[in-house]
């Protein structure tokens, strides 16, 4: 059915306009009239109501037919005019045709006239339309081309991938007049489409779905096959619930591998062939956008990556010259308390650190042993917070693990809340705590304050606990010195009940009750050589078939009461122990599967410590008695300076022989036996020997 059409008759002789209308109307139902008996009146018409054709007579008074068409064609050149008029001669329609008017029709009598004239308007008005909807549809695709360009040109511009997102999906609404378009992206990690942006002709509509998983839907398929899909009724689609589909055609096309663009409209097969081109063709610049985009997004993760690394390597340097320095500076120190001190010297002259101290473990609860860089003030506040203070718990955390730990920010890290005041007026945020530790011995804490929220990288964290075994074992040595050097050492007298001690487990074995003694003890890091003496009717031998504890086992020398063992045992717990704290053995005697021990300990090793480390390893131990002895300086001196004098392999030689007898008259070993003991030949245990006698006199005599 035709749509209707407006005719505007105009002739100045009263009532034919009207006739002329009513015939008209009665050729064509789709025909309505209206008009006019003058041009003038015409114009009037013609600015109140939109018509789609002219009829007009030629000869009028005010205006003629032909120049009512011209001023009719100054507004719109195409508008359907026909000349109907009675004057009928070669000159009139040449005339008019040269003038432009549609069709010329000259008046006669009968009605089959208004049959030819319905006819010609007919034709003028569908012609008319068609051009102007030609036309109309190739301005309406300028503009889109205009828009999409634009489009592009913003999706070029855009910095970040959901700004490219919702600009496709706003373009997509604008151009294509969609009633909804969703943008989706794709998730590697949870792999899932992920709604990011969209939009919608009406909230009555309802919101596309948020995600779609592996498998799952239209969108899901279209995106795994990388080709776009238009489906013309979603709800003829096999096995697609379309109930609750906010649309009812749809077109899904791929973003490469960056997601998917989905237009809908709520009528069966809604878009047309250049609605499709022009999606296409918004989705290829959105790829092209979202590929651009990413590349530029690794490219700025690039070069952050490089400044970063960048700037951690140039800290890495200067923390590198500040170990430097400090490693130089303690390698002059003589005592704990200047190594101490040089430490926190240097770390707080930089520009790097706001300031530095150390926490000892000699005291509980641990407290600040040298500082730089800091007033009093702040290290009062942490010795009066005591337990409540966060440094120190930081420092039990970090003596407890013997890991390094970092606070990354202390505004916001938990209990830390009460040094926001401190962090704010002496500009730190970032606190570095460093384990002072020299073979599992840990001597206390080295705290580092610095500016800026989580500012010390994997690297420079790397040195600085690099630095602090370096500050341990410096501890350790001028300790070590010290001890040998002092006239004073401590003893402790110790009740050891724990099965796990091997001395226990052998006194197990003595019959009625008698005591087994341990002679001496030659510590080789890897195993040790025990010098037992048990009853001579203890039945120790062949042990070492028995027992993996035991290497090897072998008599040194056998009496009338009692016999000497020599035992090969790996290293222990206990042995370790010892040896972490510098500690010696004087004396042990064990029965019945109890020892009593006796210890002799530097000064300055913390005997707390000393005694929880053996309770860790054997629980059934127990501090009899704690007293301090004192030898001559001159036997003192002499220890030392043998044990720089001699080589391992001499001290070990000497060691042996003492230990099992060799010295004594008659004598209870032979030289092959303490090699085969010590693993080397004969002659080479007598060569160490005799170096370790001669270098030993010579010392005594001089």
């Amino acid at each position: 059915m035709m749509d209707p059409i407006t005719v505007l008759v105009v002739d100045n002789e009263p009532g034919f306009a009207d006739l002329v209308g009513t015939m008209l109307e009665r050729e064509r139902e789709a025909i309505g009239s209206l008009s006019a008996t003058g041009g003038t009146e015409a114009l009037e018409v013609l600015e109140h109501r939109e018509v789609d054709c002219i009829v007009s007579d030629y000869e009028m008074p005010e205006l003629t037919g032909l120049e009512l068409l011209e001023r009719v064609r100054a507004d719109d050149p195409d508008l359907p005019f026909v000349l109907f008029t009675g004057r009928g001669s070669e000159e009139v329609a040449s005339e008019a045709i040269a003038a432009g008017v549609t069709q010329y029709l000259q008046k006669e009598t009968g009605n089959e006239q208004y049959a030819l004239l319905a006819n010609q308007i007919t034709n003028a008005v569908e012609q008319y339309r068609t051009e102007t909807e030609l036309r109309e549809s190739e301005r309406r695709y300028e503009r889109t081309l205009t828009t999409l360009h634009e489009t592009t040109r913003d999706l070029m511009r855009a910095e970040t991938k959901d700004g490219i997102y919702r600009s496709a999906v706003e373009t997509a609404g604008e151009i294509v007049d969609v009633a909804v378009a969703a943008a989706y992206a794709f998730e590697p990690t949870a792999g899932t489409l992920e709604r990011v942006a969209s939009v919608r002709r009406s909230p009555e509509l309802g919101a596309p779905d948020d995600v779609f998983g592996r498998g799952e839907g239209l969108v899901w398929e279209v995106f795994s096959d990388g080709e776009s899909a238009y489906y013309e009724d979603l709800a003829r689609e096999d096995g697609l619930d379309s109930s609750g589909t906010v649309s009812q055609s749809e077109l899904i096309v791929p973003l490469g591998t960056h997601g998917v663009l989905v237009a809908g409209r709520e009528d069966v097969d809604g878009f047309d062939e250049t609605m499709i081109e022009l999606l296409h063709i918004l989705a290829a610049n959105t790829e092209a956008a979202l590929d651009r985009a990413e590349r530029e997004q690794l490219l700025r993760d690039h070069d952050r990556t490089l400044t970063q690394q960048n700037e951690e390597l140039t800290r890495l340097n200067h923390t590198n010259e500040i170990v430097r320095e400090i490693t130089h500076g303690i390698a002059q120190a003589s005592t704990r308390a200047a190594i101490e001190e040089t430490v926190c010297d240097r770390l707080a002259e930089t520009d790097r650190y706001r300031f530095a101290w150390i926490a000892t473990n000699d005291d509980e609860p641990p407290a600040p042993s040298a500082w730089s860089g800091i007033d009093t003030a702040y290290i009062d506040t942490i010795r009066a917070d005591g337990d409540r203070a966060p440094e120190l718990s930081l420092v039990r955390e970090i003596l407890e693990t013997g890991q390094l730990r970092t606070v990354p920010d202390v505004l916001e890290a938990d209990g830390w809340t009460t040094r926001r005041k401190e962090a704010l007026t002496y500009g730190y945020q970032t606190v570095l705590g460093v384990p002072l530790i020299a073979d599992e011995r840990r001597y206390g804490v080295l705290l580092v304050h610095v500016g800026g929220a989580d500012s010390v990288g994997e690297s420079e964290r790397a040195v600085l606990d690099e630095l602090g075994d370096m500050i341990g074992h410096a501890i350790q040595s001028v300790e070590r010195t010290r001890a040998m050097l002092s006239d004073s050492r401590l003893e402790l007298e110790l009740a050891v009940a724990d099965s796990r001690l091997l001395f226990n487990r052998l006194s197990e074995q003595v019959p009625e009750a008698a005591p087994i003694t341990l002679e001496g003890v030659i510590d080789r890091g890897t195993d040790a050589l025990l010098f037992v003496s048990a009853p001579a009717t203890a039945p120790l031998a062949g042990l070492e078939t028995e027992w993996a504890s035991i290497e090897t086992l072998s008599v040194v020398s056998e009496g009338d009461d009692e016999t000497l063992f020599e035992l090969t045992v790996p290293s222990t717990p206990f042995l370790d122990v010892l040896r972490t704290y510098d500690v010696q053995i004087r004396d042990a005697t064990a029965t019945d599967g109890a020892s009593t021990l006796t210890l002799e300990l530097p000064q300055g090793v913390e005997t707390r410590s000393l005694i929880e480390a053996l309770r860790a390893a054997y629980p059934e131990t127990e501090l009899v008695a704690k007293r301090e002895t004192t030898k001559t300086r001159t036997g003192r001196r002499l220890d030392s300076a043998l044990a720089e004098e001699l080589t391992d392999k001499q001290f070990e030689a000497l060691q042996a022989a003492h230990y099992s007898g060799f010295f004594e008259w008659p004598r209870e070993s032979t030289g092959e036996e303490l090699a085969d003991a010590l693993g080397v030949s004969p002659p080479t245990y007598h060569y160490h020997l005799r170096a370790a006698e001669r270098k030993f006199v010579t010392m005594v005599f001089e």
